[in-house]
């Protein structure tokens, strides 16, 4: 071999050797970004790209929920378990998710609707009159009817008697057959 080749041979070599060191910080920086970004991943993003999905869902208070993740909004979701057994939970009493989508959708991608609160799908449900079962984060529950919902709390009737139930304190609702 005649010492240009001898001399390319090396350029080649060391041209190999920076093209590996590169792709290797290349792919540490693209690692530590990404890790970066997903931390601006909220798991709302999550849900909202996990509409239509089949899942599970732990919550508070209640355990387990399995059915089709109908919508998520601002502080909660609305979960179908089967024909007429819908469960309105609030997104702060979620414990974990299986079966959620591997993308996810940034607040600002949301529609208009979706930025409702939970006061908003509660004073449906109060308007419709439907029986329904609270379930708090504790474990207790109330059966009966919605009537007025405030700023940070609901009216609901059960039992013979009228009760306010926090947000903070609710974990789910519970339509009733």
């Amino acid at each position: 071999m005649s010492w240009e080749e001898e001399l390319f041979a090396l350029f080649d070599d060391l041209e190999s050797q920076a093209a590996a060191a590169y792709a290797e910080d290349r792919a540490a920086e693209l690692a530590d970004r990404s890790r970066a970004e997903y931390q601006q991943v909220a798991l709302a993003g999550r849900l909202m790209a996990s509409v239509g999905s089949e899942l599970a869902i732990g919550v508070y208070g209640v355990g387990l929920l399995r059915g089709t993740l109908e919508r998520v909004a601002t502080g909660w979701l609305l979960l179908r378990s089967g024909p007429g057994q819908d469960w309105v939970i609030r997104e702060a009493a979620v414990t974990g998710v299986s079966g959620a989508s591997e993308r996810a959708v940034p607040p600002v991608a949301w529609e208009a609707v979706a930025r409702l609160g939970l006061g908003s799908a509660l004073r449906r449900l109060s308007e419709s009159g439907e029986r329904c079962v609270l379930h708090l984060l504790d474990g207790t529950r109330y059966d009966g009817t919605l009537r007025r919902v405030g700023a940070d709390f609901v009216e609901v009737y059960a039992a013979g008697r009228l009760s306010l139930v926090a947000f903070t304190a609710l974990a789910a609702v519970q339509s009733r057959d």
